[in-house]
């Protein structure tokens, strides 16, 4: 059976289980472990499963974003984490994006008190914070608002943001895999694409729940990225096909009884 023949029976065969252990895949393809992950290498660079312990599960495709409310309840003590960590990657003088979302939003916090650097957001609670407590300086992309999420995005969006030229840009998103960021938003993608273009370092920072989901557009490709800043609960075979890629993988450590 040629690879691909033993790719199309892994997602056939996922398609009826929702999750398959790596030795369940070794004994319905008849072939050792090292050609099995090979094989799931290959279909998690094309999206179409992805790794969990132990094994593998489809994707899991989401049709619309949570609200900024309703992110904001969840993974606090794994955003917190990924917001101080993040904090260490701004070099003194930078020119920063910070995307629409909760994860940038606890980067913003500890940006407060810096007034060596200029920031550039989409997001209007983000804005807000740094309105009241910041000291750096402060602009705001404008555009299409969504409310729902509290920033703005689309075209006009896009077209500010290509006015900047950032040192590091922190990206937000609600699904990541091994081919990049996604999103259920089609007004978003722009938003994405014109950061990444317009920043030396382009930094996702998300924690690991968003692993292996789905939307319906491509936004920023993974070999777009400079580094990723996620937590613990990244698979390890995720961990080093990252890192294979050249892409610098941060690991952050919430407080314990965060």
């Amino acid at each position: 059976m040629i690879p691909a023949e033993r790719q199309n029976l892994i997602v056939a065969r996922l398609s009826g289980r929702g999750v398959l252990s790596i030795t369940e895949l070794t004994e319905l393809l008849g072939v050792s472990h090292m050609t099995v992950r090979r094989d799931i290498q290959q279909l998690e660079r094309e999206g179409r499963v992805m790794s969990v312990a132990g094994g593998i599960s489809l994707p899991q495709r989401i049709s619309f974003e949570p609200s900024h409310l309703s992110k904001a309840a969840m993974a606090h003590a794994e955003k917190a984490a990924i917001g101080r960590l993040a904090l260490e990657l701004i070099p003194s003088g930078a020119a920063i994006y910070l995307d629409a979302g909760t994860t940038t939003l606890e980067i913003a916090r500890g940006l407060a008190g810096r007034d060596d650097i200029a920031v550039v957001t989409n997001d209007f609670v983000i804005t807000a914070l740094l309105t009241r407590e910041g000291r750096c300086r402060l602009y705001h992309t404008g555009g299409a608002v969504e409310r729902e999420n509290q920033s703005c995005v689309g075209d006009p969006a896009a077209e500010a943001i290509r006015r900047f030229n950032f040192d590091v840009a922190f990206i937000s998103t609600s699904s990541f895999g091994l081919r990049g960021v996604s999103t259920p938003s089609e007004n978003k993608v722009a938003v994405k694409r014109a950061v990444a273009q317009s920043a030396t370092r382009s930094i996702l920072v998300t924690d690991s729940s968003k692993y292996g989901r789905i939307g319906t557009f491509n936004a920023v490709p993974l070999e777009a990225l400079s580094a990723i800043v996620t937590d613990s609960g990244l698979p390890e075979s995720v961990r080093a096909a990252i890192g294979q890629r050249g892409i610098t993988l941060h690991i952050a450590t919430p407080d314990i009884g965060s």
